[in-house]
């Protein structure tokens, strides 16, 4: 059974989206995603000051079942990336909501996050995508 943290806004093409207290917003892919994916073996991550809108790929994800790409939830500039995963991209497996986040950005309207999903929502998209 997946998990769906509340605290964590959602995008149907399984992202999700956390706003922190310095008005960064977190990114990675879900819990459900990651386990859809197998064993993540490889993770490209977008350049520090990319700038980068809402939908737009900013990554790819790989495992040894498929390679996705990894979009942007909002608009922004991408201010950190997770260093971590070139080495230990098996974090994204392990901790789909911690350790194992893509990258983060410096929303340009965090009002944009808003208008995703919540996780109610995106749990629903997930069941129907399993039926």
């Amino acid at each position: 059974m997946s998990d769906f943290p509340t605290d964590v806004k959602y995008v149907a093409t399984h992202e999700w989206a956390r706003l922190e207290e310095d008005g960064t917003v977190t990114v990675g892919i879900t819990d459900h995603a990651q386990d859809a994916l197998g064993d993540v073996v490889y993770v490209e991550l977008p350049e520090i000051d990319q700038t980068v809108g809402g939908g737009d790929e900013a990554g790819v994800v790989e495992s040894v079942k498929a390679a996705s790409d990894i979009y942007a939830p909002v608009a922004g500039t991408v201010v950190a990336v997770n260093e971590a995963l070139e080495d230990e991209p098996e974090k994204v497996n392990q901790d789909p909501f911690g350790d194992g986040w893509f990258f983060k950005l410096a929303p340009g309207d965090p009002g944009e996050l808003e208008d995703l999903l919540d996780a109610e929502s995106y749990q629903e998209i997930c069941e129907e995508e399993e039926h």
